[in-house]
C-alpha cells in the first residue's frame, strides 16, 4: 500500500538535514535517480513495476504523483523535502504538475531492468488480472 513517510529532520540555523537510510523506508536501496528541468506541462512516469519498489521525494519545488492500483486512483501532492511517497510493486504511477525548478528524487529497490516495467496501462490492467 502506498503511503507518505516522514523522514527524520534535523533542524539547524545553518540549514536543515534529512536522512534517508535503511530503517526509514521499507526496502534496501539499490538505485537512486532524479528528475529535473521538467518542462511546464510535461508528465513523467506512465508505467508500473512488477518487482521494484520506489520512494519519491520532492527535494525542491513540488509536483503531483498519481497512483493507480488497478481499482482506484489516488493523487499525492509532494512538496516537502523531508517527506516521501512509498510506491509498492504493481502500482501505476504518473508524475505531473511540476513547479518551476522542482527536483524529484527517486530511490529504488532494484537496479534498472527493462523487463520489470509495464509501460502500457491496458497491459498493466491485464497483468493484474492474471
Amino acid at each position: 500500500m502506498s503511503k507518505i513517510i516522514t523522514l527524520p529532520k534535523i533542524e539547524d540555523p545553518r540549514g536543515n538535514l534529512s536522512v534517508l537510510q535503511g530503517e526509514t523506508i521499507p526496502f534496501e536501496i539499490k538505485r537512486v535517480y532524479y528528475l529535473y528541468d521538467v518542462p511546464s506541462g510535461a508528465e513523467r512516469g506512465g508505467h508500473a513495476h512488477k518487482a521494484q519498489q520506489e520512494f519519491i521525494i520532492a527535494v525542491s519545488g513540488s509536483f503531483e504523483v498519481v497512483l493507480n492500483d488497478g481499482t482506484q486512483e489516488k493523487v499525492y501532492h509532494l512538496f516537502k523535502p523531508n517527506e516521501g511517497l512509498y510506491v509498492p510493486i504493481n502500482t501505476w504511477r504518473e508524475l505531473r504538475n511540476f513547479s518551476s525548478g522542482s527536483v524529484c528524487l527517486v530511490v529504488s529497490s532494484a537496479e534498472f531492468d527493462e523487463s520489470d516495467y509495464i509501460r502500457d496501462f491496458n497491459d498493466f490492467k491485464n497483468y493484474l488480472s492474471k
